[in-house]
């Protein structure tokens, strides 16, 4: 049986999906994401994400969140697809400056600060993310099959090209973005002065570290809760986009064996992005099964939906 027979076997017994949210102070850079009307609000979103997903409307902020051009989080669609699938949720927070109004884990994480200071958290906050994510892991492997873990952090893909190229990877100009035009440059800017002033020269070996001096609280939550399903007999699919990376990487470094029950999972608009790569990220950090799904809202009746497909057009998906 192959990897995705295997997966899909599980699947159809039944999955959770887990969402992690956190905040750093890097998204408040300006131009950075548009996780947000503006970048004070990129703060709320995290938290305003996980209420839609579990209540179908927002307590924290009046209306969804909305990029700056008014596009919907795409949490309106997360939310529809595990409807369909019948599928139950958990809110984990790893570090939110902004708490959800819904129940929800905590890991005991702090949110992080601008990476741009050279110190995005503490060392201890980020052992004990990893410590009560794998606990939590564990216990979530043992009542399901198989766990789908998703994520809510503004500014991710910046904090997380941080944390790979510190970990020794060309993740330079890889990473994507939600925005119509991505800000490759400015992210390239931004990690380099990270590095700089984070003192990093050459590769750091502890993913610990790594997220310490560069990342943020959601990567090491991610990892650990994979870790944990794994070792508990669990298949994992980490769905999201480029920031997939950095969470394999963690893996990889930390727990290497656990990648054997992990694959990824996408839309067809991640893999075919010409502004990003992350196939190529997957195939330098470890060769993880990838799948898309061949998602079209060209025909949609709504604006904000028929917005993912014409704002990615000019970038080959």
């Amino acid at each position: 049986m192959g990897y995705f027979e295997d997966f899909e076997k599980a699947l159809s017994k039944g999955f959770v999906f887990v969402l992690v949210i956190g905040t750093t102070d890097t998204s408040l850079i300006p131009g950075i994401t548009i996780a947000g009307a503006n970048p004070e609000l990129t703060h709320y979103t995290p938290a305003a994400d996980a209420e839609y997903l579990v209540l179908g409307k927002c307590r924290v902020i009046p209306t969804v969140p909305m990029t700056p051009d008014g596009k919907p989080t795409p949490a309106l669609i997360t939310r529809a697809a595990l409807r369909l699938a019948g599928a139950g949720s958990i809110v984990v927070n790893a570090g939110a400056k902004v708490k959800p109004s819904i129940p929800y884990v905590e890991l005991g994480g702090e949110p992080g600060g601008d990476i741009r200071r050279g110190r995005a958290l503490n060392y201890r906050v980020i052992e004990r993310i990893v410590n009560n994510g794998l606990v939590l892991g564990e216990s979530l492997g043992r009542i399901s099959p198989s766990l789908v873990i998703g994520e809510s952090i503004p500014g991710g893909t910046t904090t997380a090209m941080a944390f790979l190229v510190a970990m020794g990877y060309d993740a330079w100009g890889k990473m994507s973005s939600a925005s119509p035009v991505n800000p490759r440059e400015l992210k390239i800017a931004v990690v380099k002065e990270t590095l700089r002033n984070a003192g990093i020269n050459e590769p750091v070996t502890d993913p610990l570290a790594a997220s310490s001096k560069v990342g943020d609280p959601v990567v090491p939550a991610m990892a650990s809760i994979a870790i944990g399903a794994v070792r508990a007999g669990a298949k994992v699919l980490l769905a999201g986009g480029t920031q997939m990376g950095a969470v394999l990487a963690f893996i990889k470094s930390f727990s290497g064996d656990a990648l054997g029950s992990i694959a990824i999972g996408t839309t067809r608009w991640l893999v075919n992005d010409k502004t990003a790569d992350l196939l190529g990220l997957v195939k330098e950090v470890a060769q993880v099964p990838v799948v898309s799904a061949d998602l079209d809202f060209s025909d949609m009746p709504y604006d904000g939906l028929r917005a993912y497909v014409e704002g990615r057009k000019e970038r080959g998906t």
